[in-house]
């Protein structure tokens, strides 16, 4: 079985390892621990440049002592799949240390019969997940022996699609020794992303894009899965990770119906840049996370 290798380090993070590891060090520092142990965070998967700051408010939510697994929902940006695809690597490089792929749990999900094999071509060119990697070997750095991940690229899916991978993860979302990480920037506002939504009421563009974006942050934490898919299909916005944080929403409805309460809360909200003029473009980030009550 082959081994993922960082194939973004280096351009969309720095490879070298003691600086990576200095770089998530003052980040996580830096942010506040105010919604934890998280039981699953949405952070964002841009250049750390760009984005690094913002994911650590996620990451810091995390209790990594209680960690055993790391599930990794990330969209598939190069290829079209209309399920879920599970890698069939054995390991994940990273800068810091190698990341062990849980096989009897992807054994468990294959048994399904609703997820894909990745190739792995596809496997090393998706940055969605990629980008989490270090975060996690960072957070898990003194329990890295002791835990494991499942990577899983999400596809184009229905609203009932979703709703049939909520159910399938909902069980591993209930384990308190799970974390879940939804991969998922929110809007690519631009004409190079095609998509130029402006309430001019709102001032500036930028102003505008936090708007829209605030509206979709605020039904997330209603954990209402149909009002979400009802926003996306009003706005269309371009939020790349819609599908895992749909897929994450419906798990958390089917564990609602089994007694569970849970509330998520968005702890950091940026922009790449601030447009002010339709020649302009940026990308929104926005970290969060969900708490076991």
């Amino acid at each position: 079985m082959a081994s993922r290798e960082a194939t973004h380090a280096g351009s969309w993070y720095t490879d070298s390892g003691n600086e990576l590891n200095q770089q998530l060090d003052n980040w996580l520092t830096s942010a506040e621990l105010s919604y934890g142990p998280a039981r699953a965070i949405i952070a964002p998967h841009a250049g750390y440049t760009y984005c690094g700051e913002c994911a650590a408010y996620a990451y810091r939510q995390v209790s990594p002592a209680v960690v055993k697994r790391v599930f990794i929902l990330g969209p598939s940006h190069y290829v079209r799949i209309k399920g879920c695809a599970l890698t069939a690597c054995t390991t994940y490089k990273t800068p810091l240390y190698d990341l062990i792929v849980d096989r009897a749990v992807n054994e468990e999900l294959n048994e399904t019969q609703q997820f894909q094999c990745m190739d792995l071509k596809t496997d090393e060119d998706e940055h969605s997940i990629e980008m989490h990697l270090p975060y996690v070997a960072k957070v898990m750095e003194d329990f890295k022996n002791q835990f494991t991940i499942v990577p899983i690229l999400v596809g184009s899916l229905t609203p009932a699609s979703e709703a049939i991978y909520g159910e399938i993860l909902a069980p591993y979302l209930a384990d308190p020794q799970n974390l879940f990480v939804i991969s998922s920037d929110f809007c690519h506002w631009g004409q190079r992303f095609r998509y130029t939504y402006y309430e001019k009421s709102c001032g500036h563009i930028y102003k505008s894009i936090e708007k829209l974006d605030k509206q979709g942050m605020d039904l997330i934490e209603t954990l209402d899965p149909p009002a979400f898919t009802a926003y996306l299909r009003k706005y269309s916005n371009t939020i790349c990770g819609r599908h895992p944080i749909g897929v994450m929403l419906q798990a958390v409805n089917t564990l609602k119906t089994k007694g569970h309460n849970m509330s998520f809360k968005f702890l950091k909200y940026d922009q790449s840049s601030q447009c002010k003029s339709m020649s302009d473009s940026s990308v929104s980030y926005a970290s969060g996370s969900l708490i076991f009550e």
